[in-house]
């Protein structure tokens, strides 16, 4: 906005009150419109926010004794847009192009008749008195924070997915002052940042850094009577539970992003996001591999030498039969397909079933009998043969 834009604007028509207003009738006037048009009050109403924005312009500005004052005479300098000649003049109004005198034109300035300016220029006057070389006043919308929490998931519930719920503890609008920070729920826009949140610092070279307001901690709006609870922030803490959908297929330690499901916004910013930490217990049977599940299967000796079938467990589901080869040695994994974790695509990954040959540790007289027989038909073999024999020629 244009320090023309300022000039022309009639700020005591915004808050209502005439030009003779005392300050206390100012700020009464803006404190019951502050109230009535807060974006907080007024949830996705474009207009009202708009309108909080042009009073608390016009409270920045009447509001303050000097800026008022030196509002005021320009007012009464310029008129409506026509520049008023002082005593001793042409008489009437001489019209000019307001933008041809903010603009700085060389040898283009006017000094101050009666209107009491002095020497110092006016652009150094409406430069003082509208800050940023008479940038206008916006509050600017402030995201909320994001959240991070934990959840721990039984093995089941990690694969197949699950809806748990979530108690979180944030930052939220402070019920008592309904977000404002201020006990009256008028809080003036911040003089340093002009209610945007932010100030630029230069690093030399041309180069700027943008930080958060340290007068206002980057909210924009400073409490003229801070609220007890939550001290002016307009912020105090929440507590709220919440059903949270873990999707199917998810890891131990993976981190979940919840879009908008953080804390909630001010003066009709979005609201943060939530991040979830999951944590996955350990499944007595089955382990995991990414999409695919993993089981340890005791067989017989008989059965690994001879082949067979054998059952084996699903999570879940039904179990499975695998067809298991004569010789199969101790330690092979075979694949049951589609027994797995979900994957994304909604597919299952594979059961990983690894075989492990049981030894008896109590054998029956019979059982003996035969593994003896057993020996001696096989006494001329030597299954470590090749071991020595590489270890030979290493």
């Amino acid at each position: 906005m244009s320090t023309k834009d300022f000039v022309e604007k009639d700020y005591y028509k915004v808050l209502g009150v005439p030009k003779d207003a005392t300050d206390a009738e100012v700020k009464k006037a803006y404190r019951k419109l502050a109230r009535e048009y807060h974006p907080d009050a007024n949830k996705g109403d474009a207009k009202a926010e708009d309108r909080f924005k042009e009073i608390s312009e016009a409270n920045d500005v009447l509001g303050d004794p000097k800026k008022r004052k030196e509002y005021d005479e320009a007012r009464a300098l310029f008129g409506n847009g026509g520049f008023r000649a002082g005593p001793g003049g042409a008489g009437g109004n001489f019209n000019f192009d307001l933008g041809d005198l903010f603009g700085g034109a060389p040898g283009g300035g006017q000094t101050a008749g009666a209107g009491g300016f002095g020497g110092g220029g006016i652009g150094d006057v409406f430069g003082g008195l509208f800050n940023r070389g008479g940038g206008g006043t916006r509050v600017q919308p402030r995201r909320g924070q994001d959240i991070e929490s934990e959840v721990t998931l039984s093995f089941t519930e990690a694969v197949d997915g699950a809806t748990v719920p979530l108690r979180m503890s944030s930052q939220a609008p402070c019920k008592a002052c309904s977000g404002t920070g201020d006990k009256n729920g008028t809080p003036r826009v911040c003089p340093t940042c002009v209610g945007t949140g932010q100030v630029s610092r230069g690093t030399g070279g041309g180069f700027s850094l943008t930080d958060p307001c340290v007068d206002c901690k980057g909210r924009g709006l400073i409490a003229q009577d801070p609220c007890d609870v939550c001290k002016g922030s307009g912020r105090a803490k929440s507590a709220r539970t919440m059903q949270v959908r873990i999707p199917a297929g998810v890891s131990d330690g993976q981190r979940i992003r919840l879009r908008g499901k953080g804390s909630p916004g001010e003066r009709g910013g979005p609201a943060g996001d939530l991040y979830v930490v999951v944590h996955v217990d350990a499944h007595p049977v089955f382990g995991r591999k990414g999409d695919n599940l993993t089981v340890t299967v005791p067989v017989t000796f008989p059965e690994a030498a001879l082949g067979g079938e054998v059952k084996v467990p699903t999570l879940g589901g039904p179990p499975v039969t695998l067809k298991l080869p004569a010789g199969t040695p101790n330690g092979r994994t075979m694949r049951a397909r589609g027994k797995g974790a979900v994957r994304k695509d909604g597919t299952r990954g594979d059961l990983l079933v690894t075989v492990e040959v049981s030894v008896p540790t109590d054998l029956g007289a019979d059982a003996q009998d035969a593994l003896e027989a057993y020996r001696k038909a096989t006494a001329g073999e030597d299954p470590r043969a090749e071991l020595f024999q590489a270890a030979k020629g290493a």
